[in-house]
């Protein structure tokens, strides 16, 4: 089957398109910098340079695809410039389904994500969740008008799309904020922890599985919640710490001194560039916040089939402890032994 990939240079795009080519599918891949895209290039791929804000490079690319999977998105928390979101997951993703829709590809799959729904306030929620604002990013402002007045409307009127929805993805080679969250613990930078933040974790080779479940199993029209466990930010790091030996963060600022602070930072990000981890936007997202779903209805459905957090992490742990050289917590982490 030809396969048609945007978003194939990225963390959940990457290992979606890995697994469609190790199926023996015939790759396709929308592809910005060619220069991202060696390992495609290295399995196989068929790659083709464009944007998905280039409505005829992704035509061209598009011709001919039996089945295609939208995962391109800009997805940034606390950076100054926010002008790529609108057009890449807006913009982007009208270009990629109404040429869907004109070119009559028989089937697709639309990543959406969990953040559509911001802040779920301690709820667990399911696919009939409603949200209409507001936001804590730009980022799930941005998704949730793709989602809402693009993916939906379109769906609607008959596109043959299924919508997935992850959660928090983490795993090797992840590059985004949880990536830098797990390092800075593992290098003794994390100085906080915020109380009630919490995430529903899914690992990158859980969620990639599942976007090749919904395109084989999902409903034409349906959404799917395709992320994993529920836990807060203060269970992940005790985990960490159980497995490495290493010491939590003392201080842990409640939902309502996060939200001042993210203000005052808001403010004074507006003067003077701050790192992204401490920008308005980043602490307001994670004051006391939960982006928490259930996912039963893509177990039932797609055989769906989400890992425990401690086996997905121990595997994340030992990658980044063998990246950054730190051979002691290696060794205790790939032992299992109780830190002593």
């Amino acid at each position: 089957m030809r396969v048609f990939v945007t978003g194939a240079t990225g963390f959940i795009g990457g290992r979606v398109a890995a697994l469609l080519a190790a199926q023996g599918h015939e790759v396709h891949a929308l592809v910005r910098d060619l220069r991202q895209a060696e390992k495609l290039a290295a399995a196989g791929m068929h790659l083709h340079p464009g944007n998905v804000t280039d409505r005829e490079s992704v035509r061209a690319a598009m011709h001919g695809a039996d089945a295609l999977f939208h995962l391109a998105a800009w997805y940034k928390v606390g950076v100054r410039d926010k002008s790529p979101a609108r057009r890449t997951n807006l913009e982007g993703t009208r270009n990629v389904l109404e040429l869907m829709r004109e070119l009559e590809i028989p089937r697709g799959v639309y990543t959406s994500t969990v953040g559509v729904y911001s802040d779920t306030e301690g709820r667990v929620v399911d696919e009939s969740h409603r949200h209409a604002g507001p936001w804590c990013s730009v980022y799930e402002r941005t998704k949730w008008q793709a989602h809402h007045e693009v993916a939906l409307p379109l769906m609607q009127q008959g596109l043959p799309l299924i919508v997935v929805m992850p959660g928090l993805v983490y795993g090797p080679e992840d590059q985004g904020p949880t990536h830098d969250f797990l390092v800075d613990f593992l290098q003794r930078r994390l100085s906080m922890l915020p109380r009630g933040t919490a995430f529903s974790w899914g690992h990158i080779d859980d969620t990639a599985r599942a976007h090749l479940l919904a395109l084989e199993h999902g409903a034409p029209g349906d959404c799917y919640h395709i992320a994993g466990p529920v836990h807060t930010m203060q269970e992940v790091v005790e985990l960490l710490s159980r497995m490495t030996g290493l010491p939590t963060p003392r201080l842990r600022p409640g939902p309502t001194t996060m939200r001042v602070v993210a203000g005052l930072m808001r403010a004074i990000g507006t003067i003077v560039p701050l790192p992204t981890m401490y920008a308005g936007e980043t602490l307001r997202a994670i004051a006391g916040t939960t982006f928490t779903v259930s996912s039963e209805k893509a177990k039932r459905k797609l055989g769906f089939a989400p890992r425990a957090l401690e086996v997905g992490m121990r595997e994340t742990v030992l990658y980044e402890a063998r990246r950054l050289g730190l051979a002691d917590i290696e060794a205790r982490v790939a032992s299992g032994a109780p830190p002593g």
